[in-house]
């Protein structure tokens, strides 16, 4: 039993220090790849592509994830005319209020 407690606390060790990691990345302003690592585990055309990008914007990959993702979910083929990226604190408010307007307060 104790053995195991042990490997359970190892494991949990390990799991600690790998959220700790991505934590530094994420403040130290390098995005975390899709997988969990960070750019050390980009192909040499990953990392080609995003150093040829311009900040704030959106290559053709993403263009096309985005237009898939609309048709699949519109069920028709969408023409995208604009995408604008905006960072604004208020969506993410506006699902904190949702989330905690949908527990209940009483019994």
């Amino acid at each position: 039993m104790a053995e195991e407690m042990t490997a359970i606390l190892e494991d949990i060790r390990g799991q600690l220090a790998a959220l700790a990691e991505r934590v530094a990345r994420l403040e130290a302003g390098e995005a975390p790849l899709p997988n969990g690592r960070g750019s050390e585990s980009q192909t040499p055309l990953q990392s080609r592509d995003r150093e040829g990008a311009v900040p704030g914007e959106i290559s053709e990959e993403e263009l096309l994830a985005v237009s898939a993702a609309l048709g699949a979910y519109l069920g028709v083929r969408v023409h995208i005319r604009q995408i604008r990226l905006i960072s604004s604190r208020a969506w993410a408010q506006e699902g904190r209020v949702s989330i905690q307007a949908s527990h209940r307060l009483h019994p």
